[in-house]
């Protein structure tokens, strides 16, 4: 008799365990059901959030309105709008354009340009510049 009920006894031991247990038919269905609540719930959260986001996209827009405050992405824009404005009516490369090899030849207009002012300068200052 202690040797049935001992049997008896290790059988639900094994299922608090977690060996033998009883197979639910419908647990797939539930596992797929649950999972697809949570997904829902998740998109609802982010909905919820969007929502939010936006109405205070509309409060800061209403305050940059009110103050004259831009954007840091408007600033960006238009300083790159300027830049390209003042290229197109250049007649003269950006600094960056010029090859290298070719400045060569400013400073040797920049030197002609200072004895040329040299020449103007009284005896004096002139050979302080020629020193």
């Amino acid at each position: 008799l202690s040797l049935v009920l001992s049997l008896g006894a290790t059988k639900d031991m094994e299922k608090m365990l977690g060996g033998d247990e009883e197979k639910d038919p419908d647990a797939a269905k539930k596992e797929e059901e649950r999972q697809e609540a949570l997904r829902q719930e998740e998109e609802e959260r982010k909905a919820k959030y969007a929502k939010m986001e936006a109405e205070r996209e509309v409060m800061r827009q209403g305050i940059r309105d009110k103050y004259g405050i831009k954007k840091k992405e408007e600033k960006e824009a238009e300083a790159q709008a300027a830049l390209e404005a003042n290229a197109e009516g250049s007649l003269t490369r950006p600094k960056k354009a010029i090859p290298p090899g070719c400045g060569d030849e400013e400073e040797e207009e920049e030197e002609s340009i200072l004895d040329t002012v040299i020449k103007y300068l009284p005896g004096p200052l002139q050979d302080m510049f020629k020193k």
